[in-house]
């Protein structure tokens, strides 16, 4: 079953959990065991599995990849904005998807870890594709 989540994000760079929206994908998928592929259609935003426990992790994950990746007004690709160039690079660097077990209809994370959406290049009206396969 495949299921397209509906992500707003806000302006420039941000970190969105979407952990409660992949659970009710999962939920409607029926599956009691299997995977679950969480992919990104987007190639200025990017997935990941971090912990949300912290609310200034995200602040400091944000500003980090700001200072990996800075937006520069030299990037060769000039198609849109500098930013959009920026958030190509930072989406590269994290990925596109991700792949997660389910067992007794749950994705298995660990405590403290939630599955992160990447906004690079906000606001937006960003879509996710939750794959589940039984198994």
């Amino acid at each position: 079953m495949l299921t397209t989540i509906a992500v707003k994000t806000p302006p420039g760079d941000a970190l969105v959990d979407i952990t409660p929206l992949v659970r009710d994908a999962v939920q409607a998928a029926g599956v009691s065991s299997g995977l679950c592929a969480v992919i990104v259609p987007h190639t200025t935003a990017a997935i990941t599995i971090n912990s949300a426990l912290d609310p200034t992790t995200p602040d400091d994950i944000i500003d980090d990849l700001r200072r990996l990746v800075p937006t520069r007004v030299d990037f060769k690709h000039q198609y849109d904005t500098p930013a959009d160039a920026a958030g190509h690079i930072k989406a590269a660097l994290i990925g596109h998807s991700v792949l997660l077990a389910i067992n007794g209809g749950e994705l298995v994370l660990g405590g403290s870890q939630n599955i992160m959406f990447y906004e690079f290049d906000g606001p937006r009206d960003r879509h996710v594709q939750v794959k589940v396969i039984a198994g």
